[in-house]
């Protein structure tokens, strides 16, 4: 069984919503001490929309994703773990809050 080393939570958004996503990214980085990336305005790696990820242990994670949960306000959030199998991570062992959406999963082919 593989180990769950860290969590990603990507934080999507659009031109319309890009503040509204920063500012809860910024909030959720005060409040949990998690680590914010950048902001990306364009689609980054697999992500189909512009986003911005929160890097936390397991731990952090237990707390952060019932708060995105309850404080996301309609943007779509994907969550996954980081266990070394990036594929099975972002295909098998996603968490969505709100819809679902297609990733280019084809970056990860060997």
């Amino acid at each position: 069984m593989a180990k769950i080393k860290s969590f990603h939570a990507h934080v999507y958004f659009d031109a319309d919503t890009v503040d509204q996503a920063r500012s809860l990214c910024e909030q959720a980085a005060a409040q949990f001490d998690v680590e914010m990336g950048r902001v990306h305005e364009r689609p980054v790696g697999p992500h189909p929309m512009w986003s911005c990820q929160l890097a936390c242990t397991p731990d952090q994670f237990a707390a952060l994703l019932p708060w995105l949960a309850l404080n996301r306000d309609g943007l779509i959030v994907f969550a996954h773990p980081e266990t070394g199998d990036n594929l099975a991570d972002h295909r098998d062992h996603a968490i969505w809050l709100g819809t679902g959406l297609d990733l280019n999963l084809s970056i990860f082919d060997t």
